[in-house]
């Protein structure tokens, strides 16, 4: 997922797994020229709104281990992931992320709605586990909102 890519650069490129917001931003926009200093504080946004960063006093601490997170030659995130994106879409990306094909995961979830009878996102949060897909923060906001 390009979100938890763009992410992780600056925590990996500093080599820690805490830093100032500023220096984030400042890692994001002026030393990656990724995106505005703006945009970046946005997806600062994003990211805590989808657990990827956790905000302490004025520094940010990352979530999950991005010394793991593979970040390709030449990438360069779209401004698509400074949208906050449903329960639904943040479990098919960690699906799609896993290797399997995205009409594949959707027909699945979509099977799963039906034969089970609950809502979309509790149905892909099944087919996540049942493929062996570790979606616990975001099972546990589905489970809230059932």
């Amino acid at each position: 997922m390009s979100l938890k890519t763009a992410v992780a650069a600056p925590f990996r490129q500093r080599g820690t797994d805490r830093m100032a917001e500023s220096e984030f931003v400042v890692a994001l926009s002026l030393d990656r020229n990724w995106f505005s200093p703006d945009q970046a504080k946005t997806l600062v946004d994003v990211a805590a709104s989808e657990g990827l960063v956790e905000r302490d006093d004025d520094d940010l601490v990352v979530a999950f281990d991005a010394t793991h997170t593979d970040i390709p030659d030449g990438f360069t995130p779209g401004e698509e992931i400074l949208q906050s994106r449903s329960t639904f879409e943040r479990v098919l990306d960690a699906v799609v992320e896993a290797g399997i094909e995205k009409q594949t995961a959707v027909a699945g979830i979509n099977a799963l709605q039906s034969d089970i009878g609950v809502t979309l996102e509790a149905a892909a949060v099944v087919y996540a586990r049942s493929e062996d897909i570790a979606v616990d923060d975001i099972a546990a906001d589905v489970r809230e909102d059932l």
